[in-house]
């Protein structure tokens, strides 16, 4: 199975969600990667490629490419492609260590569990 195939399967981009179209698509690359059905390798679909599947501009896939090469998820190499770069291990990285410190703040200051949680969901959903 290529990796446009991988991309597709079982996934819409939904052009009605509040979420922007590169952001669902970098989302998509991102846990696709993370979860190892990207091998670390794969290329992805070109630019065009994608975009015409998708039936969005050009611009948006290569926004959400750009977007992970800064995030070190894959891998530009000019007319090389675009290939995985890594299974989200930095990013996950990142993340638990914000989790970590955002757990060190609740335990100092005191505030219960699920009124902690609730903070994370508010922010994560605020955007």
């Amino acid at each position: 199975m290529n990796a446009m195939d991988v991309l597709m399967r079982r996934w819409n981009l939904d052009l009605q969600s509040t979420v922007p179209p590169f952001e669902q698509i970098r989302l998509r690359i991102l846990d696709l990667a993370a979860a190892g059905d990207l091998a670390v390798g794969t290329k992805l679909p070109s630019v065009r490629a994608l975009a015409a599947d998708l039936g969005v501009a050009a611009n948006t896939v290569a926004r959400a490419y750009r977007e992970l090469e800064q995030a070190g998820v894959v891998v530009t190499a000019g007319r090389s492609g675009t290939a995985v770069a890594s299974g989200g291990d930095m990013i996950a990285a990142q993340v638990a260590g914000a989790a970590e410190s955002f757990a060190a703040v609740v335990r100092e200051l005191g505030v219960p569990h699920t009124q902690a949680l609730r903070i994370v969901t508010a922010a994560l959903e605020s955007n």
